[in-house]
């Protein structure tokens, strides 16, 4: 992993919890397996714990750690460095995507209510006209009874759902792959079109790619406001623009396409577009526990245990 990534994803807590199972290099990660510290130990390297920064866990590598028995991955998606090679080897393999899942949830129910109060819009208001009526009630906000749509059953789409119980939304899914819920599932033109708030959790493949496109995106109900913490394809940044330009509906973009935007992105000037420079997964003191669920994992491999939160290579092609 990326060396300055080390401290925060192993504080010295999880680094003993860490140490209890395995023998771990004092010096500290490497973050490229040319390294002259990686060759001298990768004949003998049973678990390779990785992070961001990660280089490619490849045919070379895998031959020259013949004694791997899992990869135990310090944050979300693996598709980035782990070939299939890796499953094919009868390699185990972990991810800490649900520890990472946590401030992605909480970042999207934080902008779901922040959205419903109007507070993107009447912050923008507030700042060009420098003054407001004292007491005046606006009668088109307020978060009771608003319809919250959640495109993607994956695992933040199911968080946000539970943090979203104790509110009084009225809550949709779509998902083809859902299965049951207790909620409606409904399909992608109903979700747009009955949803005031439409939160987008929806992985990205060859089938989510522009999902929400020019004719998607023009089914959202004037007012509405779309939020993106998955994924900047998943929606065609030109037709959002397009959109957010007429003034008809509000975005919250943790995530774009490309990212980062090019310095004269019209997103970056628009008052109803709030973005945000992929802040909602971990961050500072959350890395911690992206580390803990890592060093969790090694216990259980260490004592014989299932991995809690383990990767098959038929997930791939779902997978974030």
């Amino acid at each position: 992993m990326s060396p300055e990534h080390w401290p925060q994803l192993f504080p010295a807590d999880v680094r003993r919890r860490l140490e209890q199972f395995a023998l771990v290099d004092p010096a500290g990660p490497v973050d490229r397996f040319d390294d002259p510290r990686a060759l001298d130990r990768l004949a003998e390297v049973e678990v390779l714990v990785s992070g961001w920064g990660c280089p490619a866990v490849d045919r070379a590598f895998l031959d020259a750690a013949p004694k791997l028995r899992a990869v135990l991955h310090a944050a979300g998606s693996v598709k980035g460095h782990l070939s299939r090679e890796v499953w094919e080897r009868g390699i185990v393999v972990s991810s800490a995507a649900a520890a990472n899942a946590v401030p992605v949830a909480e970042f999207t129910l934080g902008a779901i209510l922040m959205a419903g109060k109007g507070a993107f819009d009447l912050r923008e208001r507030y700042r060009r006209e420098r003054t407001f009526e004292l007491g005046y009630i606006h009668p088109e906000i307020g978060n009771n009874g608003r319809t919250v749509g959640l495109i993607g059953a994956s695992r933040i789409g199911r968080m946000v759902l539970d943090l979203l119980r104790p509110f009084g939304f009225r809550v949709q899914v779509y998902d083809p792959y859902a299965g049951t819920l207790d909620v409606p599932t409904v399909d992608l033109g109903t979700l747009l079109r009955t949803s005031d708030v439409v939160s987008v959790h929806a992985p990205l493949t060859a089938e989510t790619r522009h999902m929400l496109g020019r004719s998607e995106l023009a089914l959202l109900r004037d007012g509405a406001t779309l939020i993106n913490t998955a994924r900047g394809q998943v929606v065609d940044t030109d037709a959002l623009t397009a959109e957010l330009i007429s003034g008809r509906i509000t975005a919250v973009l943790d995530v774009t396409e490309p990212e980062p935007l090019p310095s004269g992105s019209p997103l970056f000037e628009l008052p109803n577009a709030f973005v945000t420079p992929h802040i909602a997964g971990s961050h500072g003191n959350e890395l911690a526990r992206l580390g803990l669920c890592v060093a969790d994992e090694l216990g259980r491999l260490v004592a014989g245990e299932p991995l809690r939160f383990g990767i098959g290579i038929a997930d791939l092609d779902r997978a974030a």
